[in-house]
C-alpha cells in the first residue's frame, strides 16, 4: 500500500457514523463498521458505510460477521459500483483489537484503509484520521504491522452540499427553541441566494486585486493563478447572449416545475379516485 494514498470521505457517512454511535448500547464503549466505496489509482473514495454490531473483551473481539456480509450483500443490490474499502471505529486512536479487525478487512479487499471519527470531540472538534498497515519485520524473522497515517479529505457531491447548507441553517434556526426544523427552499429562491453569495464572492475578489495593485499586501502566485484560471474558465459572450442563455434556464426550470406539480396532482386525484372506487 503506497504511502501516498488520499482517502476522500462523503458527508453521509460522516452522518451515518455519528448516528450508529448515539444508537449504541448502553455497555459500548466504541462502534465499528464497515466502510463503502471505490478505490482507483492512489484514491478511495468513501461513499458509503454501515455499522456491524460487535463485543470487545481484554483479550479477543467478537463481531457478527454474518450480519456485516448480509448487509454488504443487500447493498450490492442496490449500488453495485460500491466495494469493501476497508472498516472505521468511533474514537481518537488505534487500539490492541484494531490489527486483529484489520487483518479480518484484509481477507475482504486488497489494502483495506481504517478511519477513526472521534466522537469524544476532544479539542473541541471531531478529528477524522485514516491509516493503512504497513508490514514491519526481518526476512526470517518475527513480523509484525503498524497503522501509518495516511491523508483524508472531506468531499461532496452537489445534492450533499444542498444538504450540509440546510444543516448549517438549523444552527442558527432553533436557537432558543427546542425546535431545529429547516424546510428547503424553492428552486428560484435558491438561485436568488446563490447569485448573493457570487456577488459577495466577487466583490472580495475585487477588493483584494485592487489592495495587491496598490501595494498594501504581498501577492500571492497560488491566489494569481487561480484568479488567471477563473478568468479563462469564463465563456466569452456579451451581456446579451448572457441575459438570453440565463431567461431560456429559468424557463425550462419553470417548465419542470410546472410539470412536477401536473404530475403530483394528478397521482393525488387518482388515489382519491381508487379509494372511492374501492369503497
Amino acid at each position: 500500500m503506497a504511502l501516498n494514498l488520499v482517502v476522500k470521505v462523503h458527508p453521509v457517512v460522516l452522518f451515518q457514523i455519528v448516528d450508529a454511535y448515539e444508537r449504541r448500547n448502553a455497555d459500548s464503549h466504541r462502534v465499528i463498521g464497515t466502510l463503502l466505496g471505490i478505490a482507483d489509482k492512489g484514491i478511495v473514495e468513501v461513499t458509503n458505510c454501515f455499522c456491524v454490531p460487535h463485543k470487545e473483551y481484554a483479550d479477543q473481539v467478537e463481531a457478527e460477521l454474518n450480519y456485516a456480509m448480509d448487509v454488504y450483500d443487500l447493498n450490492r443490490r442496490v449500488n453495485s459500483a460500491e466495494n469493501i474499502v476497508g472498516w472505521w471505529a468511533t474514537g481518537n486512536e488505534v487500539t490492541n483489537h484494531s490489527s486483529v479487525i484489520h487483518e479480518y478487512y484484509s481477507r475482504e479487499c486488497s489494502n483495506p484503509v481504517h478511519l477513526t471519527l472521534d466522537t469524544s470531540l476532544q479539542g473541541a472538534r471531531m478529528g477524522l484520521k485514516g491509516y493503512v498497515c504497513v508490514s514491519l519485520g526481518v526476512p526470517g524473522g518475527k513480523s509484525g504491522c503498524m497503522f501509518t497515517p495516511v491523508q483524508v479529505e472531506i468531499t461532496c457531491y452537489s445534492p450533499e452540499v444542498v444538504g450540509l447548507q440546510l444543516c448549517a441553517k438549523t444552527m442558527s434556526a432553533g436557537s432558543g427553541t427546542r425546535s431545529r426544523q429547516v424546510q428547503p427552499m424553492m428552486d428560484l429562491s435558491q438561485v436568488a441566494e446563490a447569485s448573493s453569495k457570487l456577488g459577495s464572492l466577487l466583490d472580495q475578489v475585487l477588493a483584494y486585486v485592487e489592495d495587491v495593485l496598490a501595494g498594501r499586501i504581498q501577492p500571492d502566485n497560488a491566489v494569481g493563478r487561480a484568479l488567471l484560471n477563473l478568468v479563462h474558465s469564463v465563456p466569452h459572450m456579451s451581456q446579451e447572449q448572457f441575459s438570453e442563455m440565463f431567461n431560456s434556464n429559468v424557463k425550462d426550470l419553470l417548465m419542470v416545475i410546472t410539470l412536477s406539480q401536473l404530475i403530483k396532482t394528478q397521482l393525488q386525484l387518482n388515489e382519491k379516485l381508487t379509494l372511492l372506487t374501492s369503497l
